[in-house]
């Protein structure tokens, strides 16, 4: 059996690449791996048959750089849920429409029973809470695309910390990637909030209002994502402070962990992880156990969403368990909201937010 697959928005992560990330020749012309129809196209088991956008012009370019037929590109994504039977759709459109597209999904005619959304999951710690709570009610996955748990190091990372007490109890984690922290920092957050397994319970920040993505995705709007972090006082005990505001020609993303047993040094955009045990008050380096080199960009990235559509496969036959489920990644859009309260307000903020801080609505693409 192959399952169906349809993609609403045709952006750089849907299968154009991305100015910035990709040669600029390659944008609409070449299939880009990186991407939801990447995906797709490498996956066994599922083919993408459908396509959806508001824009014309994107949605003829991009139907004919993935080879979709006239007849299944629908201007606006009500004409393809209406008109389609899917089993999976990607929602590939800015973060402040992933709300409406997600419940659109599904609760349409189309019935899917997976809806991979990209990251970050809302704009809103609301509009999370209502996505996963339809979805839920709706009988359909909602999966996110945090693409670093789609790579196997990072899975086994986590096993090793959750199953394996690689670091006994972790005290204290220092961080930093590159700004925006909706657009691009919601990685690391997200790796940090799947290592821990935890929730963050009180954070303070601070916002820069600089902006990047102004220049690389040649925006015509203002938008309230920036750079920025602070701290996140995690349930578990951890304290962890989160720098975000790097530019991206000079950032890397780059984790320590301190724990009562070693300590974890992580840089993906290097290359390099390294492991210390603790033995009689003395770290001791060793390899990390079952993983061999290190998480980077050219390879893990970019194979991950292979990976996710193969898990996508794995969902829709039952036989696996939703690795980056909405109610997690709502983890890591909490902090950056609570950054932006905090910056905004002055003072600490309390995880889960009050009720109507929930609303606080952060624009991005």
């Amino acid at each position: 059996m192959t399952y169906r697959a349809g993609i609403i928005g045709t952006g750089g992560i849907a299968g154009m690449g991305i100015l910035g990330m990709h040669d600029e020749e390659a944008i609409g012309k070449e299939k880009i791996r990186a991407s939801h129809a990447g995906g797709y196209d490498e996956a066994a088991g599922v083919e993408l048959v459908a396509v959806a956008d508001v824009d014309e012009e994107k949605l003829d370019t991009f139907g004919e750089a993935w080879e979709i037929s006239p007849e299944r590109r629908y201007v606006g994504h009500e004409a393809m849920l209406e008109a389609e039977d899917l089993d999976v759709v990607s929602v590939c459109t800015p973060s402040f429409l992933h709300r409406d597209h997600v419940v659109d999904a599904a609760q349409s005619a189309a019935d899917p029973d997976v809806v991979w959304c990209e990251k970050p999951i809302a704009s809103s710690v609301t509009d999370a809470e209502e996505m996963i709570d339809i979805c839920d009610d709706a009988d359909v996955e909602l999966l996110v695309n945090h693409s670093f748990r789609f790579t196997d190091k990072l899975r086994r990372l986590h096993d090793l910390m959750q199953e394996e007490d690689l670091l006994g109890e972790v005290h204290s984690v220092s961080s930093q990637f590159r700004m925006e922290l909706l657009r691009n920092s919601t990685h690391l957050l997200d790796t940090l909030v799947y290592l821990l397994d935890a929730r963050a319970e009180r954070v303070s920040g601070y916002i820069s209002g600089e902006n990047e993505a102004v220049d690389s995705l040649d925006a015509d709007q203002d938008v309230d994502d920036a750079a920025g972090g602070g701290y996140a006082l995690m349930a578990d005990g951890t304290f962890a402070t989160i720098d975000c505001t790097i530019p991206r020609d000079d950032s890397s993303m780059t984790l320590l962990f301190v724990g009562s047993e070693g300590k974890l040094y992580m840089n993906n955009d290097d290359g390099e992880w390294r492991y210390w045990t603790l033995d009689d008050g003395e770290h001791v380096e060793e390899p990390l156990p079952g993983i061999e080199g290190a998480w980077t960009w050219e390879d893990d990235y970019e194979s991950a969403f292979g990976n996710a559509a193969d898990h996508v496969v794995e969902l829709l036959d039952g036989e696996a368990r939703n690795r980056s489920p909405g109610r997690e990644a709502a983890r890591s859009l909490e902090i950056i909201v609570g950054f932006y309260v905090s910056h905004y307000t002055g003072g600490d903020v309390s995880v889960p937010l009050d009720r109507p801080l929930c609303d606080v609505t952060i624009t991005s693409w």
